[in-house]
Order: C-alpha cells, then sequence, then structure tokens
C-alpha cells in the first residue's frame, strides 16, 4: 500500500498503521480515507497530502 506525506508537517500515513486514535483502522488506504479526516498531528486536510 502507497503512503502518504503531510506537505503541512511532514507525518507520514501509512495504511498497514491506520490512524486508530482518528477511528482509521489498520489496512485503511488513504483513497479510502473519509473527507473529513484530517492529519493526527497538525489538522491539515487530506488535500495537503502527496503519495511518497
Amino acid at each position: 500500500m502507497e503512503k502518504w506525506r503531510c506537505e503541512l508537517c511532514g507525518y507520514i500515513y501509512e495504511p498497514e498503521t491506520g490512524d486508530p486514535e482518528g477511528g482509521i483502522k489498520p489496512g485503511t488506504p488513504f483513497e479510502e480515507l473519509p473527507d473529513e479526516w484530517v492529519c493526527p498531528v497538525c489538522g491539515a486536510g487530506k488535500d495537503q497530502f502527496t503519495k511518497i
């Protein structure tokens, strides 16, 4: 699965890990994250992430 980086703070979203604190289960691809999901570090929206 592809990883995505927040361009504002550098946080890396790893699908294998998900975002348990944000209610995102491990194995969830970035494309399947809810539109309202935000970076758990800085609060940036999905549009601030780029595929790495």
